[in-house]
């Protein structure tokens, strides 16, 4: 049996009136991204933690495995659909997303969208080459945000984990992205973001890109939903992920398809009583 979504007693900050659709029992928020830039921005100005996830197949797959972490994703602020597995699945339960949130397309605009107006960001994950040079990139290509800090994603023990949330705290940014991969980076979000941090996003292989270990596929690519294709051949390791995971996924959006539409009814009825 699926995992059903979680009641969390957790406060959480206010939610936008944005349908969602139910994927595997997770509720993935059909926004526009000029809906999700404006959600973000919102959540930056309110003082209750908040996080925000951008789930993909490969994510939602971990889900279907993991009952801790399916519930993770539903505790999340909002989940934002990541890559065409999750338009495929949703168009599969009569939704069609309206955008493809993408987190390497969607930072960079939400950074943009909302330059100048003082806000700071801190950088969590990779390893300490790659973030050194994130973090570099990002600087010199959103002048309009300060970089607070950054900090490396191997916190092997303890000590280096407190190390890490101290000059998080210290650094009091108003978004955290985590860059640490599925499922490491949502679980850490979960369990230790930092009161003091209004925003924290998960954020997969954002640093990799503004890093340079990775290059993006040509627009016409992630038009046409195959930027997977580009990563694959530059991530050859990641096989299994890419080409038996996008079997196994659809294979999982049919086997589910009936448990989402109780989900989804449900869920409905609680927003229109």
């Amino acid at each position: 049996m699926i995992p059903q979504p979680f009641n969390s007693t957790r406060s959480r900050p206010r939610k936008r009136s944005i349908s969602p659709v139910s994927i595997f029992g997770i509720q993935i928020a059909n926004a526009s991204r000029s809906d999700a830039i404006d959600i973000m921005e919102e959540l930056v100005q309110q003082s209750t933690p908040a996080q925000i996830f951008l789930p993909n197949a490969h994510t939602l797959n971990l889900a279907i495995a993991d009952s801790n972490y399916h519930a993770v994703l539903n505790r999340a602020t909002y989940c934002f659909g990541d890559g065409s597995g999750v338009r495929i699945a949703a168009s599969m339960r009569g939704v069609k997303m309206k955008s493809n949130l993408v987190g390497t397309d969607l930072i960079p605009d939400f950074f943009q969208a909302t330059a100048n107006q003082g806000y700071r960001y801190f950088l969590l994950g990779a390893d300490p080459d790659t973030i050194e040079q994130a973090a570099r990139f990002a600087g010199q290509h959103f002048p309009g945000w300060e970089l607070a800090g950054y900090h490396h994603g191997y916190l092997t023990s303890p000590e280096l984990r407190e190390r890490a949330i101290a000059q998080i705290k210290a650094a009091r940014p108003h978004v955290l992205l985590v860059g640490m991969g599925n499922p490491i980076q949502e679980s850490w979000i979960d369990q230790y973001q930092p009161a003091e941090v209004p925003l924290a996003i998960g954020v997969g292989g954002l640093f990799d890109h503004w890093g340079g270990n990775l290059k993006r596929a040509p627009r016409w690519v992630r038009y046409f939903g195959f930027e997977w294709l580009q990563l694959l051949c530059q991530q050859p390791k990641k096989w299994q992920r890419y080409l038996i995971g996008n079997f196994t996924f659809l294979f999982y959006a049919l086997m589910y398809w009936k448990s989402d539409r109780v989900v989804q009814s449900k869920f409905n009825r609680r927003r229109n009583p």
